[in-house]
């Protein structure tokens, strides 16, 4: 079986040739690749071999996680300002409903927020969002100009919503340009590619996830809602 492992602490060749005769060493071990670029071990052995034991034979100097562990706790601290941002979204959304609950002006006002929010990150780096974007959006491929509208176009449907105008024309351009984003961040994540997602703009870094797609499924289903 092949693990991959990182590594933490390796500095030198040095750090990369010890680590891989203590690893080697290990019963059951058949071959170990080990890179001090990357940071991390392969390890192709005839059984499991716990962290534990590698943990050991490597010494206290240098400390291991399994990788795909790494990756999601990575990518979890990564998405921390896209979620803080949801939990403002909620909460403003309730502050605009709190008198007077109804279910259509509670999505009304989310939608109206999240693009008014959304678009605000997308302007802070302006310059670099049209070429980020175009690499998922399959609309942005073909056009980099609506690329460059884009957080325009999110800037207006926000005022729409907020101030409760041309809801429906709103939603149906909602509907649109979100189906069209989803179907290519569907297509990158079933390739498992590795790309930036660009929905906060390119100042925050986040990683495309399935946290994007659940976004816009959520914004999807308001829309179909409102037009319903």
């Amino acid at each position: 079986m092949i693990k991959t492992i990182s590594i933490s602490g390796m500095t030198c060749i040095n750090c990369e040739k010890s680590i891989h005769e203590k690893i080697t060493s290990l019963a059951g071990v058949n071959k170990v690749v080990v890179s001090l670029k990357n940071q991390n071990a392969i390890i192709n052995s005839k059984n499991i071999i716990n962290n534990e034991n590698i943990q050991e034979a490597i010494g206290a100097k240098y400390s291991i996680s399994d990788l795909e562990q790494s990756k999601k706790e990575s990518k979890i601290w990564q998405l921390k300002p896209l979620l803080l941002i949801f939990a403002y979204l909620f909460f403003g959304t309730y502050y605009l409903n709190k008198n007077d609950f109804s279910l259509e002006k509670v999505m009304v006002d989310f939608m109206g927020l999240f693009f008014l929010i959304f678009s605000f990150f997308k302007f802070l780096d302006y310059s670099t969002f049209p070429l980020s974007f175009s690499k998922y959006d399959p609309l942005a491929k073909k056009s980099i100009i609506y690329a460059r509208l884009y957080p325009f176009l999110e800037l207006f449907l926000g005022v729409c919503f907020l101030f409760n105008w041309k809801i429906q024309i709103a939603s149906i351009v909602t509907l649109c340009i979100l189906s069209i984003t989803t179907f290519g961040v569907i297509k990158i994540l079933f390739n498992k590619s590795e790309i930036e997602c660009a929905c906060l703009g390119t100042s925050m870094n986040l990683p495309m996830t399935e946290a994007t797609l659940v976004e816009n499924l959520i914004m999807i289903s308001m829309a179909i809602s409102l037009l319903i």
